[in-house]
């Protein structure tokens, strides 16, 4: 028994010995970490930037220094940061930089890496972020959910869920004002609609009248909450033939039309629905007074695909009368650019319009080359946001209620699976290096084969859940609009 006990003691002493960073060697390196948390800008509101080192290693220590408070922890590979120390290490910490210093025990030795900051921000992302959880699997796919999720913690809540709603194809959760009390989604199926939450109610609206040809697809709701901008496409998927490339996304036809939630009325102008040219992904201003949306002149598809290039257009919009204006403004050219645009999204403050950009087409998210760029509404300047961007698709993005942060997906961690990644814009307008979505486990990117489709920041908690949009997709009518 004797013998036992001291070499228990003995492995208690080891181990506490090698947790304990020893006689360390020093590395020029930064710490092999994912996510790649290495000198990001944060907001003061987020959840823990847990982390895990790619290197395999016995054992990982990191230190997490403030200007009065230090956390440190230990993991095998793994830093899993306790939530309520980070949340009161970051209350003091505004406007300062986080020191983190990595160091690891491998092969018989401590290895200290090189240190490495976060700065944090006085300025709160929305805390709520919903996206749609799928498969990137091209035309065909098994189980798709829109998901909320608590940025400031790791809770997070299914909204609606295929899986319920007879396998339907569900997708586009949007909100208006970054509210929670004004959103909207598509789910398609013969019980399918527009699920609008609105003013407390939910509804279910059937959103194509006979002229159009489709049911409303891309869209944006007005600053007041009465009105929504779609585009009606007529969409079809293709493979490419080239080896390099994946699927591509293109629309035989699309239109523009403004709904009116009170009197279920569509409105719209002669050209905006004829056959001349594509129009999509409109957005409102911020003030709601015009429509932001994207256009190419009409040529024969899919033969003409890499010809296929969108500017971006603006028309007046009178929110008294639900009247579109009769002038077309050109505000990006994309024969000046020699490119084409689409998922426009303008900023609360109504000072930028954020947007992607990639060689042609309309569908970036196959697209490596697709990035964002950011232009100055005021002054027409346009920053293509290279501290942003990365060498695979960067799209689908979505504001702050404040202006300071957007949230944008990115398949820059394999090319394959997107991800939520937010980046910081101060007042000068720069855009700093963003950090993907913290997890409660750093591996869990590792083990989702699910992309975050349209991530979408809200000022509070969706008041409904899966079961509700399930019992609104089974029991109720669909509304017609005239």
């Amino acid at each position: 028994m004797d013998r036992i006990i001291t070499y228990l003691i003995f492995l208690i002493v080891l181990n506490s010995c090698a947790t304990q960073p020893r006689n360390e060697v020093n590395s020029s390196d930064f710490p092999p970490i994912y996510p790649n948390y290495i000198d990001v800008t944060i907001p003061e509101n987020i959840a823990p930037l847990n982390f895990m080192l790619r290197d395999s290693c016995d054992k990982i220590v990191a230190s997490i220094q403030g200007l009065n408070q230090t956390i440190t922890v230990n993991g095998k590979n793994k830093i899993q940061i306790p939530i309520k120390k980070w949340k009161a290490l970051l209350a003091e910490q505004q406007e300062q930089k986080l020191k983190v210093t990595v160091s690891a025990f491998q092969k018989g030795e401590w290895t200290k890496y090189k240190t490495f900051f976060w700065d944090v921000k006085k300025s709160q992302v929305d805390p709520y972020l919903s996206y749609r959880l799928i498969e990137p699997g091209y035309e065909v796919w098994n189980k798709i959910q829109i998901v909320e999720r608590h940025i400031e913690s790791f809770d997070e809540r299914v909204l609606a869920d295929n899986n319920i709603t007879e396998g339907s194809c569900m997708n586009c959760h949007i909100y208006g004002n970054q509210d929670a009390n004004l959103s909207m989604m598509h789910i398609r199926g013969k019980k399918g609609g527009t699920m609008l939450n609105r003013n407390g109610e939910l509804r279910k609206i059937n959103t194509r009248n006979n002229e159009m040809i489709g049911n409303a697809t891309y869209g944006n709701i007005h600053p007041s909450g009465q009105y929504a901008v779609f585009s009606t496409n007529i969409v079809i998927p293709e493979f490419h033939t080239y080896k390099s490339e994946r699927l591509e996304v293109y629309d035989k036809a699309s239109d523009l039309i403004v709904l009116d939630f009170d009197q279920n009325k569509i409105s719209t102008q002669p050209f905006l629905s004829d056959t001349t040219a594509f129009e999509t992904f409109p957005v409102f201003s911020a003030d709601g007074n015009y429509i932001y949306y994207c256009s190419a002149p009409y040529m024969p598809l899919p033969d003409s695909i890499r010809s296929l290039k969108y500017s971006i257009h603006r028309i007046a919009f009178d929110p008294a009368t639900n009247t579109l204006g009769t002038k077309i403004d050109t505000v990006w050219d994309a024969q000046q650019y020699n490119a084409s645009v689409c998922h426009l999204k303008t900023s609360p403050n109504g000072k930028y319009l954020l947007y992607t950009v990639a060689d042609y087409g309309t569908f970036p998210i196959w697209h490596r080359e697709a990035d964002l760029q950011l232009m100055n509404l005021s002054t027409g300047e346009i920053d293509k946001l290279e501290q942003v961007n990365a060498f695979c698709s960067d799209s689908y993005h979505s504001w702050s209620s404040n202006s300071s942060w957007f949230v944008f997906a990115s398949k820059r961690d394999n090319g394959i699976y997107g991800k939520p990644y937010f980046s910081y814009i101060d007042k000068n307008g720069t855009a700093h290096k963003p950090f993907v979505l913290p997890q409660h486990d750093p591996e869990m990117y590792d083990l989702t084969l699910k992309s975050f489709n349209i991530p979408e920041l809200s000022r509070g908690q969706t008041p409904f859940d899966a079961m509700d949009i399930e019992k609104l997709y089974s029991d109720m009518e669909s509304e017609k609009v005239k």
